[in-house]
């Protein structure tokens, strides 16, 4: 607790030996607070926190065997990379010889060979990223700490470090717990991951599981670009349900168990599941006349919303794989989504 309030409260969390585990949310939500009290930083009011079935409450950040990069770095700048890496390793007393080989050869890991006497303002922002990965990842912890760290990157830079962070996690096999708001980097990243809303958890599970199957509309809106339409179950048979819309259509979606007629609902449709098209498809279900109310062009996409019937506007996007031009605003067309594609939360 800050004061009177409650940062973190009911967090029950066991990672295994070798995962990358994240930690997603929005700011304020508990994630960074988690992460200081597995690493010492913070201590909990109530609970406890073991490391290799070791209880840690009592034991001080420097004898936990973390290691932790921090959201902006925290190299000395006085310090040459050498000394900003070797930190930890004089901080515990090993002897000259092997501080110099762990040093060369975490470096040589990050891919920073031949940089030991560059100060960090001579170091590029992924440069200097990857010396404070190495400067934790030199003592050999039991457990690496990640506090947004790819925050403060550039947007290339950041997916290029993405790629390179998972490929060493993975050929060194160390338990990883990243923190992050930013939901491609968990998907990218992650063995597995924990959505934390107001300090508590509310949901975990693989990126895909988490992606296609959300148990809440927060997760749903939180993972992902979503169409959100409350609605009712008005009909079920062997193999799909219909889903009435509030003020719009009704929706044919696969059958899911533990749902009955007239249960309220919201369904949603990924943007990139719901199909615009000129001309009306000769068969099908889920199809609807609209026109087009907006068109961005994203550059690798195309984004429409679509307004079908007086209520309803739905946003749908579009590969750009053909190098031709957007259907145009004002342009009248069909959007069409299967019914696999809708998925469904219920309203309690």
């Amino acid at each position: 607790m800050f004061g009177e309030t409650t940062a973190v409260k009911d967090v029950t969390l066991e990672v295994k030996k070798g995962e990358f585990l994240s930690l997603l949310g929005p700011s304020g939500c508990g994630k960074t607070t988690t992460l200081r009290i597995i690493a010492g930083f913070e201590r909990p009011s109530s609970g406890s926190v073991f490391i290799k079935d070791q209880l840690m409450n009592d034991v001080p950040p420097y004898l936990r065997n973390t290691g932790m990069v921090f959201q902006n770095y925290a190299l000395f700048p006085h310090k040459k990379v050498f000394e900003n890496v070797a930190f930890g390793l004089k901080y515990r007393h090993f002897p000259k010889n092997e501080i110099a080989d762990r040093v060369k050869r975490v470096l040589d890991l990050v891919q920073l060979p031949g940089l030991e006497a560059r100060y960090p303002k001579q170091l590029s922002g992924g440069q200097q990223q990857r010396v404070a990965l190495a400067r934790s990842l030199v003592i050999e912890p039991d457990v690496l700490l990640l506090d947004e760290p790819l925050s403060n990157l550039d947007a290339k830079l950041r997916a290029q470090m993405r790629i390179e962070l998972k490929q060493i996690q993975q050929r060194i096999g160390i338990t990883t717990i990243f923190v992050t708001h930013d939901q491609e980097e968990s998907m990218t990243l992650s063995d597995r991951t924990v959505v934390m809303q107001n300090g508590s958890i509310i949901e975990e599970g693989d990126p895909f599981k988490l992606y296609e199957d959300p148990k809440s509309e927060f997760v749903a809106s939180f993972i992902g670009q979503s169409n959100f339409m409350k609605g009712r179950i008005s009909e079920i048979d062997e193999s799909t349900m219909n889903v009435s819309i509030e003020d719009g259509p009704t929706f044919t979606v696969l059958r899911q168990d533990g749902y009955g007629v007239n249960d309220n609902v919201t369904a949603f449709i990924r943007y990139e599941r719901l199909e615009v098209l000129p001309t009306k498809p000769p068969e099908g279900t889920n199809i609807l006349s609209g026109v087009i109310d907006h068109v961005m062009f994203l550059g690798t996409t195309y984004l429409y919303r679509v307004a079908v019937g007086p209520k309803l506007m739905l946003i749908a996007t579009e590969p750009n794989i053909r190098k031709t031009r957007a259907v145009e605003k004002g342009a009248s067309c069909w959007v069409r989504v299967e019914p696999e594609n809708i998925g469904l939360i219920r309203k309690l």
